[in-house]
């Protein structure tokens, strides 16, 4: 089943690992100077497709995609890394093209980007799905890999139900010379549901296969959905890749870490923020970065 994926207008086997061959040259000393100097700005967000933080009722706020847009453009972002971007329908549907997309698509003109839906579930929750990136540089090599959903059931509104695979996005951009691999995802919420992904690893598994197989530069930013006590942090690190940050909560619900922006060796960060937002239960992340080598 071929996966509909917009964007660049390719597409991907659903599940099917696209890696890029390694190409990287060290660079001639006359050019070293000027790719290790070159700083750009990543920022991820959980835009929870739009609807804005409503203290008195976290679940009423309205829908401004106005106000979305108006902070992503604030901070001068060179990637943009969005989370729950569309809002998921009853019965699974998912409308083409996806709204939310098309609006910021046309409220960012000057940026290419990719999106993908998340398989079609007949029991998706009402929640946001889907992923995009945007970035000031040429996209290609886009990819979609699904993340397995665990093996459990919760209780939702009365009605037993279970987990839906999650998924993670991938493309390969240029910084000067500098090809630089760019993911992102959005794992499951095992402490919403009374579990742990430290007992279902399987789709932490499959981010870390993905970052230990690349050998390019690699930023991997999302929502990770990390509670207290899942090493997550802990397990990527051990593959290579730190956090631009680990201690100010990115969550209004909860006092909770849960969106992050991990690099690699081929980076040193120079600047990190947490951005508060009323444009979504989730605060962003920005980060700087310049490379080491």
């Amino acid at each position: 089943m071929i996966r509909r994926l917009l964007g660049l207008g390719e597409k991907s086997r659903k599940g099917m690992l696209i890696l890029v061959p390694f190409r990287y040259k060290y660079p001639h000393l006359s050019e070293f100077k000027n790719l290790c100097v070159m700083a750009f700005r990543v920022l991820t967000f959980n835009m929870q497709f739009g609807q804005s933080w409503n203290e008195e009722n976290s679940n009423s706020g309205c829908i401004s995609l106005p106000a979305t847009t108006e902070f992503l453009q604030e901070q001068e972002a060179d990637v943009i890394l969005l989370q729950e971007v569309e809002q998921a329908r009853p019965e699974g549907l998912q409308i083409e093209p996806p709204q939310n997309y098309t609006w910021l698509r046309q409220a960012f003109p000057e940026m290419q980007s990719v999106f993908a839906y998340p398989p079609v579930n007949s029991d998706e929750l009402p929640f946001g799905i889907a992923l995009a990136i945007f970035a000031k540089t040429p996209l290609k090599d886009f990819f979609s890999e699904i993340l397995p959903a665990p093996s459990l059931q919760f209780e939702f509104e009365s009605k037993k139900v279970k987990p839906t695979p999650r998924q993670l996005i991938g493309v390969t951009t240029f910084f000067g010379k500098r090809e630089v691999r760019i993911l992102n995802t959005h794992l499951q919420a095992f402490f919403m549901i009374y579990a742990t992904s430290n007992d279902y690893p399987q789709q932490r598994n499959e981010v870390e296969k993905i970052l230990r197989e690349t050998s390019l530069p690699t930023i991997l930013g999302g929502d990770f959905n990390c509670g207290p006590g899942e090493d997550v942090v802990e397990q990527f690190r051990n593959a290579g890749f730190a956090t631009s940050q680990n201690s100010i909560p990115t969550w209004r619900r909860r006092p909770y870490v849960l969106d992050h922006i991990f690099y690699n060796a081929f980076f040193r960060k120079t600047k990190s923020a947490v951005l508060p937002t009323p444009c979504s239960d989730h605060h962003a992340v920005l980060a700087e970065f310049e490379f080491t080598f």
